[in-house]
């Protein structure tokens, strides 16, 4: 195992400075002896949706599954089309597959590596039922014009917003600006619990009561099913971890934004790109990915030096082995592939310290002979 110098993202500094918090909230439910669908995931739900400002979040078992129940929530059924964007977690593509759906790729602008809504029409058939929306990075999708698109062509729009706990889009949070939004709490979130878990925000007082159905069997009391469902519910340990969590969410948010200025200070140097933030946004800074010249060989020499990076992600969806049947070929989507060649995701978590964010850029600089 590499003794890493520095972390991508190191989840035992985030833990210590809560531990007594989250001890004390895991002793709670387990002294209450309920596990499944109690209090602590009802006042989560109430306490996320009060911050997103929605009516309604309903906890699931996975972001993956905060996808696909709401891709059937809205009537997505096997052989329709839904769309989306290459440049994604497999799980983006994976829920759109578990519901029996073809996933409809849309290339990204290269900027924020979200769907380009200039394509978007093109990709619309009469066998598209919704479209997906990927929040990447922390960076939002382009909603305004997505929306207007799929308002058109009267499609429901749901945010995968699983990199984008407390981004804003005009001002308005990440996963509130569609049909529905998708989250993600899996430990290296944002906002991440000690295990898999998930969530949908909406508005829709229809949508959220089959989403609860949905998640629980599709029963409307005990062992009476009103429709065909599924076991994916948000247990009580992680949604007591996640309250704990969640008033913090913003300064942590704040702690990466000056991360990323820091990195975007010391490596202001030609090879590397930076991410570039549009004016109508305020990313969380899920994760700092640069483009970078000689990408490869980057990755390895910061490898060699104790800095663990990574690629998200070397190979688009479209070019996964296990979607060839879709039959997309390469050059089907240029900027998703331009980008699979060379982003580089550096360390970024909240403690992470000035001297390791300087040693990380020392070490870029040192690579391209900067210094």
């Amino acid at each position: 195992m590499t003794a890493w110098r520095v972390e991508r993202c190191n989840l035992r500094r985030h833990t210590e400075e809560l531990l007594p918090q989250l001890l004390a909230a895991a002793e709670e439910v387990l002294r209450r002896g309920a596990y499944i669908l109690g209090p602590q995931l009802e006042q989560f739900e109430a306490e996320f949706a009060h911050m997103l400002g929605v009516k309604h979040v309903v906890g699931v078992a996975s972001g993956t599954e905060a996808l696909a129940l709401t891709l059937v929530a809205v009537g997505v059924q096997a052989g329709d089309e839904v769309i989306t964007s290459p440049f994604t977690a497999i799980p983006t593509i994976a829920a759109i597959v578990m519901v029996g759906a073809r996933p409809v790729f849309v290339d990204i602008d290269p900027t924020t590596y979200t769907l380009n809504p200039e394509h978007l029409p093109q990709a619309l058939t009469p066998r598209t039922r919704a479209i997906v929306p990927v929040h990447l990075f922390g960076y939002c999708a382009a909603m305004e014009p997505i929306l207007e698109i799929a308002r058109s062509a009267a499609l429901p729009v749901i945010e995968d917003a699983a990199q984008a706990h407390g981004s804003r889009y005009h001002g308005r949070y990440a996963g509130t600006l569609g049909t529905a939004g998708c989250f993600s709490f899996y430990p290296t979130k944002n906002l991440g619990a000690y295990g898999d878990g998930g969530a949908v925000a909406t508005n829709e007082d229809e949508l959220a009561h089959r989403l609860r159905l949905l998640r629980n069997y599709g029963q409307i009391s005990p062992y009476r099913c009103v429709i065909s469902g599924y076991n994916s519910r948000l247990d009580e340990l992680q949604a007591a971890f996640l309250r704990v969590k969640l008033p913090h969410l913003e300064r942590w948010n704040q702690q990466r934004a000056r991360i990323a200025e820091l990195y975007r200070q010391l490596l202001d140097i030609p090879e590397v790109r930076h991410p570039l933030v549009p004016s109508d946004q305020q990313p969380n800074w899920h994760l700092y990915v640069i483009r970078a010249e000689r990408r490869d060989e980057l990755w390895q020499y910061l490898d060699e030096h104790g800095i663990q990076a990574n690629v998200y992600y070397p190979i688009p969806a479209h070019l996964q082995p296990a979607y060839a049947a879709l039959g997309y070929r390469e050059g089907d989507f240029p900027e998703a592939e331009s980008a699979a060649c060379e982003v580089l995701a550096l360390p970024m978590f909240p403690e992470l310290s000035r001297e390791e964010v300087e040693l990380v850029a020392a070490t870029i600089r040192r690579f391209y002979r900067r210094d």
